[in-house]
């Protein structure tokens, strides 16, 4: 997984914004304000990749700061690139966004380190979603928000048919012509068909010690940002 992250790091954002119509920026950006990071607060984005939802989250809270961890440091180089060629460094907003390299489902932090953690198109990577959730509550001070935000399938007859057909045919061919990568991107909707629809995540999130757990569909549940609060 690690291999395949970097080798598609290159095309990774044109190809989110070909398959996405260029929505995914909008729902990261539902994401980040889900998120309610107090201003000056400390927060974690788990699997960062190339930084959009840090990216958000500091547009969102200027005064906070924003960690992004991943296992795949190509990727997170890119998101430095990314961010000193943005409006963030123009703004003098860049070094509030930090990396660190690591493993979802053993983040290397204190517990009650942060004041929210958020996930986006992360979930259905990792080996185990509970241990992610249960990391992710674990760095989490009490009262502080978790936010994920993931593809899933649509539930309208018609238009799941109409997704299925343009992710599972077009997605592949486009991402093997853009990224020289075809596998990558046959595994993308096998990994959504896979994942667990929002219902049962929801269960899973209440589960790992969340409460008030709620999830929104975006885009005629094409996607689905989820919000909980940690106890205590």
């Amino acid at each position: 997984m690690r291999a395949m992250f970097a080798r598609i790091a290159p095309r990774y954002d044109l190809m989110n914004r070909l398959m996405t119509l260029g929505r995914d920026r909008a729902w990261r950006r539902v994401a980040a304000e889900l998120a309610a990071l107090p201003p000056g607060g400390l927060a974690i984005d788990v699997a960062t990749g190339t930084a959009d939802l840090a990216i958000a989250l500091a547009g969102q809270t200027p005064t906070g700061y924003t960690v992004g961890v991943d296992f795949s440091l190509p990727m997170m180089a890119l998101g430095r690139r990314k961010i000193e060629r943005s409006h963030l460094e123009a703004a003098g907003l860049a070094d509030r966004i930090g990396f660190v390299g690591g493993d979802a489902l053993a983040l290397p932090f204190p517990d009650d380190t942060f004041d929210c953690a958020v996930s986006g198109f992360a979930l259905r990577n990792v080996t185990s979603v509970p241990q992610t959730l249960a990391e992710m509550r674990r760095v989490v001070a009490p009262g502080g928000r978790i936010v994920v935000l993931e593809l899933t399938k649509p539930t309208l007859p018609i238009f799941r048919r109409v997704f299925r057909l343009a992710f599972h045919r077009l997605v592949p061919l486009i991402g093997g012509w853009i990224t020289g990568e075809p596998e990558a991107y046959r595994y993308l909707p096998e990994s959504v068909d896979r994942f667990l629809s929002p219902e049962e995540l929801k269960a899973l999130m209440e589960k790992a010690g969340l409460r008030e757990v709620q999830y929104r569909l975006l885009a005629l549940g094409i996607a689905a940002v989820h919000v909980g609060v940690v106890n205590g």
